[in-house]
């Protein structure tokens, strides 16, 4: 079979092109809210609080964002109420608008107003419409921002673009701090949280029952105030756990809730910025009790020897104090050394899943109820194994030197 003809080298080399342009990965435009406002010494009170309630990173780890930033004489009618850093965070965040609006873009809104969600709302601490500012194009070009809840009132006003990077992030200066009843609403200090019933709330009742009244709860509220992150488990996924949980020991049950907990506030973009091994609450010397965090972009999975699980949203997010729902239990593999991983049924390329094993008997397990599940944590293999994808992967490396190959080929015939 006779190769195509090449006209000239230019051809070759714009294949070259080609194949080097897939093989690099999509680029992103970062962003540093801290630097950027930086630059402006009359904004320098909203931006050490950004910092000092840990939403710098937040806004940071966003693609696509809007600050509405006030200026010091703003900040300090806000500050002359005395709120606590929690409350602080919360009205800061609901100035974090979780959409692109440059000043080109505020005063072409369509049929004159838009609902923006706000970085209070993705917390889960605002209820219903309460986490949403009203943008209102006005009259005379002037643009109007007030929270949805506050009776269709417009606090406050567009003033001037600080800095914009189309369509990453708009950094935007408004009259005076929009005013939020649910935002600005005192909030207890950390020594005052109740975790079982923030936690049964928010979609994670049974694992959070099954903690009242354990000696895991002491251990969760004793690092309360040093710093705590909460990983639980919802109830559908600790429901289907509980036969093999009331299988363990009375030991392996407090390492097995403690595993869910790490003595370390971590918020969202930490997580995703501090991917690798953690320690937990069980963690105690020889016992590893660890797991390790990774993420896909915004996704962030917990992946222990034998589980990997996803958190699915978070319940709360309140310095020193974090807490997230994720849709597998944890199982530790110092408490369950017979299930091991095994490849999945004809698998994809570079993807394993997890499968059960007949259980061993440790210190931790007790002998299993009749009838219960003992070879696998609930009943289901697939809801308490590692994910697997049938996806095919791109091998950019060996797709470039075969292309490569291909286009010397054709040189050397020229």
């Amino acid at each position: 079979m006779q190769l195509p003809t090449v006209a000239t080298g230019t051809t070759v080399l714009s294949l070259l092109l080609v194949l080097l342009s897939l093989s690099l990965p999509p680029t992103s435009s970062a962003h540093n809210i801290t630097k950027i406002l930086e630059k402006f010494p009359d904004f320098s009170t909203f931006n050490h609080y950004l910092t000092a309630t840990h939403l710098a990173p937040e806004i940071n780890s966003r693609e696509t964002i809007t600050v509405c930033a006030v200026d010091n004489a703003a900040m300090s009618d806000l500050l002359a109420k005395h709120p606590s850093i929690y409350t602080i965070k919360n009205v800061l965040s609901f100035h974090v608008l979780l959409d692109y609006f440059g000043a080109k873009k505020l005063h072409q809104i369509t049929n004159g107003t838009a609902l923006a969600a706000t970085m209070f709302q993705a917390t889960g601490t605002a209820s219903g419409s309460s986490g949403f500012v009203n943008i209102t194009d006005l009259k005379g070009g002037k643009v109007g921002f007030g929270a949805e809840d506050n009776g269709g009132n417009v606090d406050a006003v567009f003033v001037k673009s600080l800095d914009e990077i189309p369509y990453n992030i708009s950094v935007i200066q408004i009259s005076k701090i929009l005013a939020s009843s649910e935002a600005a609403a005192p909030t207890p200090g950390p020594s005052q949280m109740n975790l079982t019933s923030v936690m049964s709330a928010h979609g994670c009742k049974v694992f959070a029952e099954t903690l009242l009244g354990s000696d895991a709860e002491k251990t969760y509220n004793d690092n309360i105030e040093g710093g705590l992150t909460v990983f639980c488990p919802g109830d559908d996924a600790f429901k289907n756990f509980l036969p093999k949980y009331k299988n363990l020991t009375a030991s392996g049950k407090q390492d097995l809730l403690e595993f869910h907990g790490i003595p370390l506030y971590e918020s969202m973009a930490m997580l995703k910025s501090n991917n690798g091994p953690m320690n937990t609450l069980a963690t105690d010397g020889a016992n590893k009790y660890d797991f390790t965090v990774q993420n896909d972009g915004e996704v962030v999975t917990l992946k222990t020897k034998l589980v990997t699980a996803t958190i699915t949203g978070t319940v709360i997010d309140e310095q020193p104090v974090a807490i997230y729902s994720i849709d597998k239990v944890l199982l530790p593999r110092e408490l369950f050394k017979g299930l091991a991983p095994t490849p999945a049924p004809a698998p994809a390329p570079d993807t394993v899943a997890d499968a059960p094993k007949p259980a061993k008997k440790g210190k931790h397990l007790s002998p299993p109820a009749a009838g219960s599940p003992a070879d696998s944590p609930d009943g289901d293999a697939a809801d308490q194994t590692a994910d697997s994808s049938g996806a095919v992967r791109f091998n950019g490396p060996r797709f470039i030197a075969v292309g490569l190959g291909l286009c010397l080929g054709l040189i050397l015939q020229l």
